[in-house]
């Protein structure tokens, strides 16, 4: 059996679902677009890459007065980096050459007597106290010897040149412990006489260490007073008399 349409003339197919057209993908955006877009506002007039730049190419005329904060703020942070590498490789130089001078000096024979002399009354006593206290120390104690020589010769010309209480500080506890280990070291016997020797030979040398140093308090004179003269010249005048009449004390009047 056929089935007819009721459209006359026309045979076909009913479709049981209508296309559905899919949305269009939406175009990438480049990558890097923000970044670029800001590159190229940078570059523009009165961008602030642009401005940078005039900053830099200005920078020989303006001179380091007046040339820009930040360029300023660029040198002075390259000149403190370099200034501290420079240190720190001139402290490593300095630390190994004073580490070579002090480990070269393990001929120094300490705890033997080697002095003679008055120093002998000093020196003998000091090698003797280091010998016994520095067994079991990761230094030799010759390099012990040897940088309580250099501490004293340091405290010494650093302390007549330079006038620093910190230096002077540290001789004055150099000083202390060597008559520490003159006393603790010296026989019973000799004991006083050793001490006294020390402490005097400690104050002869802080004539020099301590150059300048007095116990008066410092008085600093005040400015004098500041005295304003002023060229006027008051003379109190008296105001006039009141005129009379010539024959006012007359009893007859006109």
């Amino acid at each position: 059996m056929q089935s007819h349409d009721h459209t006359p003339g026309q045979n076909h197919q009913e479709l049981t679902y209508l296309p559905v057209p899919f949305p269009k993908t939406p175009p990438k955006e480049p990558r890097f677009a923000a970044l670029r877009d800001w590159w190229n506002k940078a570059w523009d007039v009165d961008g602030v890459l642009y401005d940078m730049w005039e900053d830099i190419l200005s920078a020989p005329e303006d001179g380091l007065r007046d040339m820009a904060p930040w360029l300023r703020a660029v040198f002075a942070v390259a000149g403190v980096s370099f200034v501290v590498l420079m240190a720190n490789a001139a402290g490593e130089v300095i630390l190994e050459a004073l580490q070579q001078l002090i480990t070269a000096v393990p001929r120094v024979q300490v705890g033997v007597d080697t002095s003679s002399g008055v120093a002998a009354v000093v020196d003998q006593p000091v090698r003797t106290y280091i010998a016994q206290h520095s067994a079991g120390l990761a230094v030799e104690g010759s390099t012990v010897y040897t940088l309580w020589l250099l501490t004293g010769i340091v405290g010494l010309v650093l302390g007549y040149l330079s006038r620093n209480n910190g230096v002077r500080a540290m001789w004055t506890a150099w000083g202390a412990a060597t008559v520490f280990m003159v006393w603790t070291t010296t026989p019973a016997a000799g004991r006083p006489i050793a001490a006294g020797l020390a402490v005097l030979a400690w104050t002869f040398l802080s004539a020099f260490a301590m150059r300048g140093l007095t116990l008066r308090r410092r008085v600093v004179a005040g400015r004098p007073a500041k005295v304003t003269v002023k060229p006027e010249i008051h003379v109190p005048v008296q105001p006039p008399a009141a005129e009379q009449h010539p024959h006012s004390g007359c009893p007859f009047r006109d």
